[in-house]
């Protein structure tokens, strides 16, 4: 049985942290939060890492990560850059990269083996790991047969300012229907808001099922995404903002009857850092679970 892959998001430009985040430390060790996801997932039986980057910092980046990994798994790296499309798309007035949709298509030439796909920022703790491990252990990789971990919104918002989440809805077997990208949703007046598509900000159920990007996907989904993706480029050639979420791949995978997306069960407590406010709050979560034993002192030995 292959081992699955782990893809890690690290494109992000940082706007609203004010940084490059995905290489930010937490510890007085240098921990970045993508180090305890790469330790649970290697713990969890994950045998290859691919990092999503940017040219722009692949030096500082990988003097980061080569020397932390070593031998403990292997490691690749893609670019996604702005004009990592075809070229009558290419926008010299184009800033930010095309979305996570984007990131995931640029690892298709290289991952061949049913994959988990994250983001850097966050931290989605031990027990993701091993239930998503599991999972694509024992599913046939030429299926569309996709899974994800949910988290409740109330556990992932800002207390500095709004967020994107993916809002799911549930089938009573516990397999996905819907997932609606929500790009701005925030806490006002103590009351969790989401902008819908009018520009009003609405009440939403702070218990909301929603993703946080961990999902677990075959490499039956490249075929797909990349004919929804030239699709989006068509629609969107002259809108600099516009993303192609991935949240987007799997809602018209599941509209088309293309695939099933299960909801792996999870008591994992997630923590993120969306603004630079949201640091304070990462630290001490993470003090206290090397204080408890969660994780070791120094986690590369």
């Amino acid at each position: 049985m292959s081992k699955p892959i782990l893809v890690i998001l690290a494109a992000g430009m940082g706007s609203r942290y004010g940084g490059l985040k995905q290489m930010d430390t937490f510890t007085e060790e240098g921990d970045t939060i993508i180090d305890f996801s790469l330790y649970d997932a290697i713990q969890a039986g994950f045998g290859k890492v691919v990092f999503v980057i940017r040219k722009t910092f692949e030096k500082d980046f990988k003097g980061i990560f080569d020397k932390k990994l070593g031998d403990k798994v292997e490691v690749d790296y893609v670019f996604q850059e702005v004009d990592k499309v075809p070229e009558k798309y290419i926008s010299a007035e184009r800033v930010k990269p095309w979305g996570t949709g984007h990131a995931l298509l640029m690892t298709k030439n290289i991952v061949k083996e049913n994959f988990a796909i994250i983001n850097a920022d966050d931290f989605y703790s031990k027990q993701a790991f091993d239930v998503m491990a599991d999972h694509l252990k024992n599913t046939d990789k030429n299926s569309c047969n996709f899974s994800m971990v949910a988290y409740s919104l109330k556990n992932t918002v800002s207390d500095n300012g709004y967020v994107s989440r993916g809002e799911c809805t549930l089938d009573k077997n516990g397999y996905l229907t819907d997932v609606t990208e929500r790009v701005r949703i925030e806490k006002i007046d103590g009351i969790l808001k989401s902008e819908n598509k009018d520009g009003v900000m609405a009440s939403i159920d702070e218990n909301t099922t929603v993703s946080m990007n961990f999902w677990g996907f075959t490499p039956k989904c490249f075929e797909f995404g990349e004919k929804l993706f030239l699709d989006f480029l068509k629609e969107n050639k002259e809108n600099l903002k516009a993303e192609f979420y991935l949240p987007l791949i799997v809602n018209k995978m599941l509209q088309n009857k293309k695939a099933s997306v299960k909801v792996l069960e999870s008591d994992s407590k997630w923590f993120g850092v969306t603004y630079s406010g949201d640091k304070e709050k990462a630290q001490n979560e993470i003090k206290r679970l090397k204080e408890n034993g969660v994780y070791p002192k120094n986690l590369w030995g």
